[in-house]
């Protein structure tokens, strides 16, 4: 019992868990780029947002594994640029930009090695990845894929349009996400070369009309949860990271019980939680955010809430590595909103903390020195 105590009064007593919050945005508006804040990790306080680096919509973000470089798609410029990041002051030294190889890039990651970076072009309907140096700065080579079909919908799915693509856990293939074709493209990916092979199977399929958009491994890596935008649902399949395969196992709505779907309501992002017993997605139109608890032995989500994402538009969603804060990027209302996460049932609640953020997109946390 003493041991329990102490154990409890050290960790009271430890230092406050300190992250950088780095916000993509579109630069149409009031914004000039990437934004920065501070977030204490123990009492969820948010500091005001600064500029980080001024760079034309640098709409998605990654961070490289040893978090010393960021990456921004500029997706109005085509191209896609690299950033030394300083983990005392947040701030970002630009290094290079390259061509990301088709038009419209909204999606990047970096592979677990952290030498190889992967885009998504969203109007070129094309995937790329880079090699990337020891310095962070982005080489010329890589590979280039284009991709091909449509599906259903005449309007949004006449062609391909890649949205999402990340390497699995095991760093042996990537996952492409394409909201034209409604397929989630599998590629046997080389972490030395930047590589990318069609696998074999090539792609497994959403319901048709359903627009493939963004997807989250489980913790262990078992399943992956794909946040279709048109029809506004969630499409769990198993995953096989030996043979690079996924098994569909089902599709359920990212909308509350009731709810039907509407023309403008939009799904845009999920996160799995880092406990992996919880899955987070946005709904734009409808404008809020659901939960789901995910029962990681069958990969099934039951739907826990739907809340309000303080704003219009929630594109980007991002949780802190502790597991207790939630923002939400609401794009058309320049504001980021914060939520408090409930350890036991995973349910969020707003903290009445919001930041004034032009245009905010997408949301990354990284640890401050």
């Amino acid at each position: 019992m003493l041991a329990v105590i102490a154990a409890v009064f050290f960790a009271a007593a430890a230092p406050a868990k300190e992250f950088f919050v780095f916000f993509g945005t579109y630069t149409d508006t009031s914004s000039k780029g990437i934004y920065v804040s501070r977030l204490d990790a123990d009492t969820g306080k948010l500091s005001a947002p600064e500029l980080a680096a001024e760079t034309p919509s640098p709409c998605f973000l990654a961070v490289s594994p040893d978090e010393k470089f960021l990456y921004a798609a500029n997706e109005g410029s085509d191209v896609v640029s690299a950033f030394a990041l300083d983990n005392k002051s947040g701030r970002l030294k630009f290094l290079n930009q390259k061509s990301s190889g088709g038009a419209g890039p909204c999606h990047l990651s970096a592979d677990a090695t952290g030498k190889i970076l992967l885009a998504a072009n969203y109007n070129g309907g094309s995937v790329k990845s880079f090699r990337l140096n020891r310095d962070g700065s982005l080489r010329a080579d890589g590979a280039f894929i284009q991709h091909f079909g449509s599906s259903v919908n005449t309007d949004r799915q006449s062609a391909p349009h890649a949205h999402f693509i990340c390497a699995d856990p095991s760093n042996r293939f990537a996952l492409a996400c394409d909201l034209g074709t409604d397929k989630v493209v599998v590629y046997a990916l080389d972490a030395d070369t930047g590589e990318l092979k069609p696998n074999e199977p090539p792609a497994a399929a959403v319901p048709p009309g359903s627009g493939a958009r963004h997807l989250a491994f489980s913790r262990d890596g078992r399943f992956v949860h794909v946040v279709n935008e048109m029809a506004c649902t969630v499409t769990t399949f198993a995953w096989d990271s030996e043979k690079g395969k996924l098994d569909l196992r089902e599709t359920i709505s990212a909308l509350p019980p009731g709810v039907v779907v509407r023309r403008d309501f939009t799904a845009a992002e999920i996160l799995v939680h880092p406990s992996g017993n919880f899955v987070y997605a946005t709904v734009r139109g409808h404008d809020s955010v659901s939960v789901f608890a995910a029962d990681q032995k069958t990969g099934r989500l039951t739907f826990l809430q739907n809340v309000s994402a303080g704003g219009q538009v929630p594109r980007g969603l991002g949780i802190d590595p502790t597991g207790r804060w939630l923002i939400v990027a609401n794009q058309k209302s320049d504001a980021a909103v914060e939520f408090a996460i409930d350890a036991p049932t995973g349910k969020i609640s707003a903290t009445g903390q919001t930041l004034k953020i032009g245009s905010p997109v997408d949301v990354k946390f990284v640890k401050s020195n």
